[in-house]
């Protein structure tokens, strides 16, 4: 059987690619600082010694539309092409190519079929930066396969916190259940408060640092429960009209386990956003 080598959750910035590779006075202030913390965290995922990775992110309106929204998507192909021309113009992303492993989601696919989600799949996914920030900051070298998972949390009607807490359990328990002798690492992306377009969205920090606050001791404790109590569809609108992306961290929440305190917690605030780092290890902190 797979083991679950490690459970991480992290924002996705797409500036950090430009700003930790700029130089002189192209380079922020905040940039040296940022590089520290990010090198710090990967390192969590190399002493796991993955061989695959499960990538749980967001499509940003790139290639699921309101024509066909699905709530919950599983990439299964042998490889995926990204990023978009917009991140590459807006935010100076690469372009890369990440290795696939199909079998690994063909198995996500019918056992949560099974355990009652109707997963929708793609076998033509195009990924973008919710996927591939977090390789860069993780896993630059690009040389471990992926499994994209995608989730709905910009388009009505949108699942509710609880299911994005219920879908991190199942992949859990799935993974722990593949029969291969694979060591998977399961990596989530979202965010804490966020405004986008809206006159909250370039402070020296979050929209709501005391829901920012609370976020990173839920998902520092692992208390699922509390978050749920507090967290809805309707509540997450008040910390910034984009901060539906918190139910990623929910879902990782999830995979991680209730009541399982991260192993290692790191946060940034940064202009607009403040940055959030965790990694747990389900089978002990590796040596």
């Amino acid at each position: 059987m797979a083991t679950v080598a490690a459970v991480i959750a992290s924002t996705h910035h797409p500036f950090y690619y430009r700003a930790s590779t700029s130089t002189g006075a192209d380079r922020p202030p905040f940039a040296d600082e940022w590089v520290v913390k990010i090198e710090a965290f990967r390192q969590t995922l190399t002493r796991a010694e993955p061989d695959v990775l499960v990538m749980v992110g967001s499509d940003h309106f790139h290639q699921l539309w309101l024509d066909n929204m699905p709530q919950f998507l599983v990439g299964k192909a042998p490889f995926f092409d990204a990023n978009w021309y917009n991140e590459e113009r807006e935010f100076g992303l690469p372009r890369m190519r990440l290795a696939g492993e199909e079998e690994l989601a063909g198995y996500l696919l019918r056992e949560g079929l099974d355990a009652g989600f109707d997963l929708a799949f793609s076998n033509e996914l195009r990924i973008d930066h919710s996927v591939t920030c977090p390789i860069i900051t993780l896993r630059p070298q690009a040389d471990l396969p992926v499994v994209p998972v995608y989730t709905n949390i910009f388009a009505p009607p949108m699942p509710r916190p609880e299911r994005f807490v219920q879908l991190g359990r199942a992949i859990r328990g799935m993974v722990e259940s593949w029969p291969q002798d694979k060591r998977v690492a399961i990596i989530g992306t979202g965010h804490l408060s966020l405004e986008l377009g809206g006159p909250r969205q370039f402070g020296p920090h979050g929209p709501d640092p005391e829901f920012d606050r609370k976020a990173v001791t839920w998902i520092a404790n692992g208390d699922v429960d509390g978050c749920l109590a507090e967290v809805t569809l309707d509540s997450l609108h008040s910390p910034g009209n984009a901060t539906h992306g918190f139910m990623d961290f929910m879902l990782m929440m999830g995979a991680a386990g209730d009541g399982v305190k991260a192993d290692y917690v790191d946060t940034l605030d940064l202009f607009h956003t403040m940055e959030a780092y965790f990694t747990w290890y389900p089978q002990g902190a590796p040596s």
